[in-house]
């Protein structure tokens, strides 16, 4: 008697068997692919095909009763190949041409039935069921195809936009660099000569300069070059005189001023508009130096003030005698023919290979509300007012002024006020101040009003750090060797400062990269110390 190979059931015989593993063990019967009518077995499934839609005949009639096929959103498919028919006839004659075999698998003599790995259909024979399953295998290989194609066309995507992000990186970078070159006069682009000329051509093609104005200015530029002095058209003499008169009939609730003497004041030209501060502030401090006895031996080689280009030459001497190499290494060591900005290092080398004793006191950090830095004004009165208590309101001291250097822009200052409120307030000349300006001070009357440039309270330096380079004294050529070696020690002892520093502020950054002995800074609680 057969026997069901999954339950151990015996039946009649062995269609019985099949009826019994298509109800039992296989599951709802197979759907009709015509109409979707769920038959409860092969059997079932070929007579109600035979039935609800057999072959068409001559007047493709159908049966009464018979049930049509279920109308689709679109052309009928093959339920099992997949394969699309043009219409429901169409399909019938394909199930019967391609799969006959299936429908008849339960036809008398047939002993197993095999079910796919893949999906819920039954197959007659091994043959079929291999047909069918390697169907299945085409439309997997072809889908897998399609989704690492996918991924493929995926990734080129993403790493050509990586490469085009990382090329506009590359680019920015450079434009950022280049920015920065032509900022701090580093880019090759010629110094003072070059601008001098190209700002004249340009002052010319809008009208505001005749020709003949710009060949004789061409002319005094070029002998001011030859013999290295500067040509004075910039220069504002009798300020500090001026402003002595001033004080004395005016500002009635000052209690006392102190001034350096002899102090000309030189703007900025055509040539060095825009970079050229830190050498007018020389040119400022020099001019004082040269009034006063004390400095006469240092200075017997420059009894003339040199112009923008020969105070770079002066640098690079500096340099080439051992002073800040470091810094001299940020430069290529070259500033002639460049518009390269300086700072407090390099006026400090500077003065001291002329044998002038000075120091850099570095203001670190705002020491009042508001970032404002009421400590660098108090340490400039005592500056001034040390030694001297004789109760006038003027005092015109033998100080020379004080190079004063911040973010993106140096200035001298020439003296300091202090109201009978003991509010200070320094007194400033900036190389930015118009020549007009500064000469209105010596046609001074009683209705004009004092120049705001020269004029800065505590709340008008807001600036993170200030330096100021101050002179006291001279050295004598012992003296000058051994600072050598003392500047360079000093040096390396700020390399992690210098390390977090850059290009970006060369200007005013030289103070933190080379601290010069002998150095002052203030401690924490803003007081001050000196390094010597």
């Amino acid at each position: 008697m057969p026997v069901c190979d999954v339950c151990g059931q015996e039946l009649a015989s062995e269609s019985e068997v099949r009826s019994h593993l298509a109800r039992v063990h296989l599951g709802p019967g197979p759907p009709c692919p015509l109409c979707g009518f769920l038959a409860g077995g092969y059997d079932q499934l070929r007579r109600h095909i035979d039935a609800a839609h057999p072959e068409p005949g001559p007047q493709n009639s159908r049966p009464p009763g018979a049930a049509a096929a279920a109308p689709g959103p679109g052309p009928p498919a093959c339920s099992i190949c997949g394969e699309a028919a043009a219409s429901a006839p169409g399909l019938e004659a394909h199930l019967r041409a391609r799969h006959g075999r299936l429908l008849l698998a339960t036809a008398p003599g047939n002993k197993q039935l095999y079910e796919c790995p893949m999906c819920d259909l039954v197959c007659a024979s091994s043959q079929i069921l291999q047909e069918h399953v390697d169907l299945h295998l085409e439309e997997c290989s072809f889908l897998e195809g399609i989704n690492v194609g996918d991924l493929e066309l995926a990734r080129q995507l993403q790493d050509e936009e990586d490469r085009q992000q990382r090329l506009e990186e590359v680019k920015k970078e450079k434009e950022e660099f280049k920015k920065l070159q032509r900022q701090y006069g580093l880019d090759n682009s010629g110094g003072y000569k070059q601008q001098f000329l190209k700002n004249m051509e340009r002052e010319v093609n809008r009208g505001r300069m005749q020709p003949f104005e710009y060949h004789k200015r061409k002319t005094d530029m070029m002998e001011s070059l030859a013999f290295g002095v500067d040509d004075g058209k910039t220069k504002t003499s009798g300020v500090i005189e001026a402003l002595c008169k001033y004080y004395q009939n005016e500002f009635k609730d000052v209690r006392c001023i102190w001034l350096s003497v002899g102090v000309d004041h030189f703007s900025s030209s055509l040539g060095d508009r825009g970079w050229g501060c830190g050498y007018r502030n020389f040119q400022m401090l020099l001019s004082s130096l040269l009034k006063n006895d004390v400095y006469n031996d240092c200075l017997q080689d420059h009894t003339l003030i040199p112009s923008i280009p020969k105070i770079q030459s002066m640098i690079e001497d500096a340099w080439k005698e051992g002073f800040d190499p470091q810094g001299a290494s940020h430069f290529n060591n070259r500033l002639r023919g460049t518009k390269a900005w300086i700072g407090a290092c390099e006026i400090y080398s500077l003065l001291t290979s002329l044998r002038l004793k000075c120091q850099v006191i570095d203001f670190h950090k705002p020491t009042g509300p508001m970032g404002t830095h009421p400590r660098l004004f108090e340490w400039v009165l005592s500056y001034y007012s040390r030694g001297r208590e004789d109760g006038a309101k003027v005092v015109c001291t033998s100080k020379p002024p004080l190079y004063l250097q911040h973010q993106g822009h140096s200035r001298t200052i020439v003296g300091i006020e202090e109201k009978k409120n003991r509010t200070l307030c320094l007194l400033i000349f900036d190389p930015g101040c118009p020549l007009q300006e500064m000469q209105k001070l010596l046609r001074h009357n009683g209705d004009v009003t004092f120049p705001k440039q020269l004029r800065k309270f505590v709340g008008s330096l807001k600036d993170k750090q200030y330096q100021i380079v101050s002179l006291d004294g001279v050295l004598s050529p012992e003296e000058k060797t051994v600072s050598i070696p003392e500047s360079n020690l000093n040096l390396l002892k700020n390399n992690k400062v210098s390390s977090l520093l850059s290009v970006l502020c060369q200007q005013n950054c030289s103070v933190l990269f080379f601290s010069p002995p002998p150095l002052s800074f203030t401690n924490k609680d803003g007081s001050f110390h000196t390094h010597s």
